[in-house]
């Protein structure tokens, strides 16, 4: 008896470190919250199919609801750990020749991204966030190729952008989906480069957040709230990729990202703003 309410003095001091001053209903109905779910649960599907999506897809919409500050502490949280049983059988399938030299640039560049974020105007990231990525997708849905060799110093150079990139907004990905998958490898190949470069540059993440201090207590909370559904959802996309043909899985992908993108724009700021006042 003395064991068991131990474990539930346990419990309770737990709650208390993690929601002080957040009372856990409100917390919990919070329309910012509920929204984020919505968003966190199509970016799963869409990442356990495609191998990408997750940042195209969040880091506008937790931006918009949140800040970019909060948005890419978001992003690294839940991404972390859930990734890990989906990541590890693709080491065998990845091409490490070219995974490695981008991977190296995104960790050498990381923390330019981050000063980006942490010294500029949050509204300004907000536009150039959405603009990178729709210019993203219309160069992939275009149908451009680079036919160009694949070099150390291009994937450098490619990893480099996407550093800065993930510094600002944790979205590695337009660069490196405008190289792959521009390229024919097939889908398979493209998934597996995309798994272990995301997750690779997860701790490259963790550790340059912790340093600048950024792992603050709020976002970590709706970080944590919101990977459960996140797992459920990379699950239902792995076994949705196994169904879907290569030219279905990216045109659901890029739509799912304009979508995104598009909707976090700040000029929609205030019909959110009203949506929140009516729900509340």
């Amino acid at each position: 008896m003395d064991q068991r309410n131990q474990l539930s003095g346990d419990r309770e001091t737990a709650y208390f470190l993690v929601f002080q001053d957040l009372p856990l209903l409100e917390f919990l109905f919070d329309p910012r919250l509920i929204t984020l779910l919505a968003v966190v649960a199509i970016a799963g599907v869409a990442r356990g199919m495609s191998g990408f999506g997750t940042g195209m897809i969040v880091a506008p919409a937790a931006a918009a609801l949140y800040s970019p500050r909060w948005a890419i502490v978001i992003l690294v949280v839940i991404d972390l750990l859930p990734m890990i049983p989906l990541t590890i059988p693709a080491f065998r399938i990845a091409k490490w020749r070219e995974v490695l030299p981008i991977f190296a640039g995104l960790f050498l560049c990381f923390p330019v991204g981050l000063y980006i974020l942490r010294n500029s105007d949050p509204v300004l990231l907000r536009w150039a966030i959405s603009a990178v990525i729709l210019a993203c997708v219309i160069m992939l849905w275009s149908g451009w190729r680079y036919r160009g060799r694949r070099t150390n110093p291009l994937s450098l150079a490619t990893g480099g952008i996407a550093g800065v990139l993930s510094g600002i907004a944790a979205l590695p990905g337009p660069p490196v989906l405008v190289y792959w998958l521009a390229s024919d490898y097939a889908a398979a190949i493209i998934r597996a480069n995309l798994l272990v470069l995301f997750f690779l540059a997860e701790f490259a993440s963790v550790g340059n957040l912790a340093l600048a201090g950024m792992f603050e207590r709020e976002p970590v909370v709706v970080a944590l709230a919101a990977t459960p559904v996140y797992f459920v959802a990379l699950l239902v996309g792995w076994r949705l990729f196994g169904l879907a043909t290569e030219r279905t899985y990216r045109l659901v992908t890029y739509w799912l990202i304009v979508l995104a993108a598009a909707l976090a724009l700040p000029l929609w700021d205030s019909a959110f703003e009203a949506l929140t006042q009516l729900l509340s």
